[in-house]
C-alpha cells in the first residue's frame, strides 16, 4: 500500500523555439522575466535567496487554475536545481491554493539547429483526490506547451524594446 501513496502522476511537453539557445535561456531562466512567456502569470515576487541559487524561493500569482471564488492562484517554488552549462532548471511547488504542493518541474533546453532551441518540460504531480490523472497531466500539459509556444514572442517584444 505504501507504493500506491508514493506514486507520481508524470507528464512532459516540448516545443521548437525558433530563436538561438542563448536567446531562450536567458527569457525562461529569469524570474522577473516569467509573465512576459507565461501568460496566465500576473506577478512574481521574490520571497528568499538569491536567483540562480538552490534554496531561491519566489511567489508566483495570477490565474493558473481557476479558483471557485475567482481569487488569483498562487504558487511558492523553490529552485532545486540551475544549471547554466546544461540550460536546465528544476523548480519544486512548496505550498500553494492549486492542490500541486510538492509538484516538481523541470525545464530543459536544447540546442536544435542554427537558430532553433528544443524546449522540454516535464512534471510529476502527487496524485490530485477527486481528479482524473489523465485530466490534469492534459490540462498541464495544454498551460505548459501554451507557455512555450509564447517563448518566441517574448525574445521579439524584448529585442523590439531595446532597439
Amino acid at each position: 500500500a505504501l507504493e500506491a501513496t508514493n506514486r507520481k502522476w508524470r507528464g512532459s511537453v516540448s516545443g521548437i523555439v525558433n530563436a538561438p539557445l542563448d536567446k531562450v535561456w536567458h527569457v525562461v531562466s529569469q524570474t522577473e522575466r516569467l509573465s512576459e512567456w507565461m501568460p496566465m502569470v500576473e506577478r512574481c515576487t521574490n520571497l528568499a535567496g538569491e536567483e540562480g541559487i538552490p534554496g531561491y524561493v519566489r511567489l508566483v500569482s495570477g490565474f493558473m487554475f481557476p479558483q471557485p471564488d475567482g481569487e488569483r492562484s498562487w504558487i511558492k517554488e523553490i529552485l532545486v536545481s540551475m544549471d547554466p552549462l546544461s540550460r536546465t532548471y528544476v523548480y519544486k511547488m512548496e505550498a500553494s491554493n492549486v492542490g500541486l504542493d510538492g509538484s516538481v518541474n523541470k525545464l530543459m533546453l536544447i540546442d536544435y539547429s542554427d537558430d532553433s532551441t528544443l524546449v522540454q518540460w516535464s512534471f510529476e504531480i502527487n496524485p490530485v483526490e477527486g481528479t482524473c490523472e489523465e485530466n490534469i497531466i492534459d490540462y498541464l500539459g495544454f498551460l505548459y506547451k501554451s507557455c512555450i509556444n509564447k517563448i518566441e514572442g517574448a525574445i521579439e517584444a524584448a529585442s523590439k524594446r531595446s532597439v
